[in-house]
């Protein structure tokens, strides 16, 4: 089996992702969306590509921030689909957009993104694809393994003679407690 560990270290993108994101547990809201975003862009590409296009499309996306990428109109997609220094694919442009919207929906009904998952968690890979599909635009069963390992909820991240590995067990783990309860409408 090779590892993402095997390629990472010393490379110049992969390396710093691997080394303080990738499987680092992670509930911020932003961050949340942007990796969920960022997978989306990789389907079908090399992750490598979405990392030398991350500052673009983080400037492009609003910083990934929920609320402005959900205010996006047409105009909007007419300007990202113009933008040569992202990944200009309609589908994904419109599921990031829609999704923003999605993670706007689950403020109301679970406290946010982070709660969401934590209501849901733990759970086996197919029941997550399962409920993404049900939940988000361009969820396929690649995106939604990566962009889950990515936050630290499944394993797999890291091999085990991975130096990252050993720090990983050492940090707390968010998504082993209970959602905190929904806000009040």
């Amino acid at each position: 089996m090779t590892w993402y560990c095997d390629v990472a270290p010393g490379h110049p993108l992969h390396g710093p992702y691997h080394d303080t994101e990738y499987g680092f547990p992670v509930t911020d809201e932003t961050v949340l969306f942007e990796r969920l975003c960022l997978e989306i862009f990789q389907a079908g590409l090399s992750w490598v590509l979405v990392l030398k296009k991350r500052p673009a499309l983080n400037a492009a996306f609003a910083g990934f921030v929920v609320d402005r990428v959900a205010a996006f109109d047409e105009a909007d997609r007419a300007r990202l689909l113009a933008d040569a220094g992202i990944i200009r694919n309609r589908r994904k442009i419109d599921a990031v957009i829609r999704n923003a919207a999605t993670v706007q929906a689950l403020r109301a009904s679970h406290g946010g993104l982070a709660n969401w998952i934590m209501a849901h968690h733990p759970r086996d890979l197919d029941a997550w694809v399962v409920l993404f599909r049900a939940t988000f635009a361009f969820t396929g069963r690649e995106v939604v393994n990566e962009f889950l390992m990515s936050i630290g909820v499944l394993p797999g991240a890291h091999g085990p003679a991975c130096p990252v590995s050993a720090r990983l067990a050492t940090l707390d783990d968010p998504w082993s407690g209970r959602p905190e309860p929904a806000p009040a409408p």
